[in-house]
């Protein structure tokens, strides 16, 4: 049996994605870090003790919960084929051709015979603000509220809990930094991307950056 889009959108869990803060369907709010990585094994005895002791005690500092969220996928290495193939024809020198070719020839049959995969480390910082029951009592007489002081509320709700949110992402990452890991908070755009990939694996698009 078919799925329509409604139906396949009932199964993600995002209302939208506002001033680079993921919205779920229980107002929750979301916002993502992308965080660098630290070959932890080319570091001294000594330096690979400070790192988890660091990050050891920055996990213990935090009064709420955070996610850590591998992207795993394998390389797309079209795009660098095509460029060297760009290169190739460029080249006016007979031998740099011939090993232009060569190396392309090798680029492509190692690809294909290794899995070579990309990794991206991902950090979730979460706000689930605080439901306020409005049944029975008094709620009644406030079902007519006219529309703009609805949204006029709803915005300062929001803000409020964004300011909430980014008082977390700034502890988080603080914490990060003093044990070497660099992070970058995501935008709207990058966001839509992220989230395309996961729920479309099939398509592969550009990564996201580090550089800003």
């Amino acid at each position: 049996m078919p799925i329509n889009a409604q139906s396949a959108q009932s199964f993600v869990p995002i209302k939208e994605i506002r001033n680079g803060v993921v919205i779920l369907k229980d107002n929750s709010l979301r916002a993502l870090l992308m965080a660098s990585s630290i070959n932890i094994a080319l570091k001294s005895a000594d330096e690979q003790s400070a790192i988890l002791l660091q990050f050891q005690n920055f996990l213990n500092s935090l009064d709420f919960s955070i996610q850590f969220f591998i992207e795993s996928r394998r390389l797309d290495i079209r795009p660098y084929v095509a460029l060297m193939e760009e290169k190739f024809a460029e080249q006016t020198n007979e031998l740099m051709k011939i090993q232009t070719r060569e190396y392309i020839e090798f680029i492509k049959a190692f690809t294909e015979e290794s899995e070579i995969m990309s990794k991206t480390f991902f950090v979730v910082v979460p706000y689930e603000p605080a439901v306020v029951s409005t049944s029975g009592g008094l709620s009644s007489l406030f079902k007519k509220k006219d529309e703009a002081t609805k949204n006029s509320s709803e915005d300062t709700a929001f803000q409020e809990n964004l300011t909430q949110l980014e008082q977390r992402v700034a502890i988080v990452e603080q914490g990060l930094m003093r044990t070497g890991v660099r992070a970058v908070r995501l935008e709207a755009e990058e966001l839509i991307e992220l989230y395309y990939k996961i729920f479309n694996p099939g398509d592969l698009e550009k990564p996201i950056s580090l550089d800003k």
